[in-house]
């Protein structure tokens, strides 16, 4: 009967923590879908490129950019040269460049 009890309380566990991972995985799929956004929309993206932590995006007009929403969302700098923007992200460019990849 011991026994028992501890094999609820770990399905209980693992049910949390599932909901958890999920909820968390939704939430990072919308930070990309609002990046996408502040940077103009998908039309709006020419062309991305990742050199280890910057996600370098060439815009068709940069000035639809949001840089403070970027900022907002996790950008730790944002430089613009032309019709360039180079975020630093970290590790999140790499998805961030799959996810924008995708969309097109």
């Amino acid at each position: 009967m011991e026994h028992f009890e501890y094999l609820i309380i770990i399905l209980v566990l693992v049910i949390i923590l599932l909901a958890v991972l999920k909820a968390n995985k939704k939430d990072a799929e919308l930070d990309l879908n609002k990046l996408v956004e502040y940077l103009g929309g998908k039309e709006n993206i020419i062309q991305t490129e990742i050199k280890l932590s910057r996600f370098i995006v060439t815009l068709k007009d940069v000035s639809l950019a949001n840089k403070e929403g970027i900022q907002k969302l996790g950008a730790k700098g944002i430089v613009e040269i032309n019709n360039q923007l180079k975020i630093i992200l970290g590790p999140e460019s790499k998805q961030l460049k799959k996810y924008i990849d995708e969309l097109k």
